[in-house]
């Protein structure tokens, strides 16, 4: 299934002066970390080969060129005049698809946080979630033109940075604010709505970040979130793309990818580290997730 942004009763923001600013920042092709720790931008040069990553809550927005991104079996696109708010940690597969040397891809991502999201959920008023909509972890819908202008002082903020720890805070609010009043207003909604199935979930999901070494007891997963087996299964399904058991072994073959590319850790060990028993269906459980085996892999990822 295909997902495009849905029309909302806004007009189209101009991402002009947004993708300005990251360019400014970001002057040669990579992911940038950057002062405000909840922000990142990042630059290519060129389409980028699918990505299997975990996309956590937060707000991303494309800038210059297009992205895909797959979860389960929905292909989402979206591109400058579009944003995309994650509010459950999701599995995804994510490529850049349009970018090149004079037309560079520049989009950003920025970490929200619950707690603001809570505070301000009782001061602003949010428009009803759409029926249709109910249980997803990302939504995309046009970008307002209020959004991006926020969005650009924060990423302009980076160049004066005497005022990033006074003035962040503040726009980050400002952010928040300006989500919750728009179209994404009934996702975040959700999040912290009490006994809603994606706050449910997204309980789970973080029990699971923790827990991912130890054996998958989903029925007992269920019964820590105060769902019924088949209604938690249901639930997960919809609102992250995939089955508990699967996001347990992306969340172990991931950590096992950085261990071996960050600390020079063998398969072996790796595969032990993050919870499996078997080195080979270790490998085979890789070679399936990133299209290689272990050790062929990260000598692909290395600089050479």
């Amino acid at each position: 299934m295909r997902t495009q942004a849905a029309q909302a009763s806004v007009s189209p923001a101009d991402p002009a002066r947004l993708a300005r600013a990251i360019e400014r920042i970001a002057r040669s092709d990579g992911d940038y970390v950057t002062a405000i720790p909840s922000l990142s931008v990042h630059r290519r040069s060129a389409p980028t080969e699918p990505l299997h990553c975990v996309y956590g809550l937060g707000v991303g927005v494309v800038a210059q060129g297009s992205k895909q991104v797959l979860m389960g079996s929905e292909v989402i696109d979206y591109a400058p005049g579009q944003s995309m708010l994650t509010t459950v940690d999701s599995p995804v597969v994510s490529h850049v698809t349009r970018a090149s040397s004079h037309e560079p891809f520049l989009g950003l991502f920025l970490t929200l946080d619950t707690r603001l999201i809570t505070q301000l959920v009782s001061e602003v008023e949010s428009p009803p979630r759409k029926r249709e909509r109910a249980c997803r972890s990302i939504s995309v819908e046009t970008l307002e033109a209020t959004l991006v202008d926020a969005l650009a002082r924060l990423v302009g903020l980076l160049l004066e940075p005497a005022l990033v720890r006074t003035l962040s805070p503040l726009i980050q609010q400002e952010i928040t604010a300006r989500l919750l009043v728009g179209p994404h207003g009934g996702y975040l909604q959700d999040l912290v709505a009490t006994g809603s199935p994606n706050q449910q979930i997204a309980k789970a999901v973080a029990w699971l970040k923790r827990n991912f070494r130890e054996p998958l007891q989903a029925d007992a997963l269920a019964s820590r979130v105060h769902m019924s087996p088949s209604t938690f299964r249901q639930h997960f399904r919809a609102i992250t793309g995939t089955s508990p058991l699967q996001f347990q072994k992306q969340l172990r073959l991931q950590e096992a990818r950085q261990l071996m590319l960050n600390q020079n850790i063998d398969a072996s060990n790796a595969s032990g580290l993050v919870g499996y028993e078997s080195p080979s269906q270790f490998s085979r459980e890789y070679s399936r997730l990133f299209g290689e085996p272990p050790q062929r892999d990260i000598k692909r990822m290395r600089p050479s």
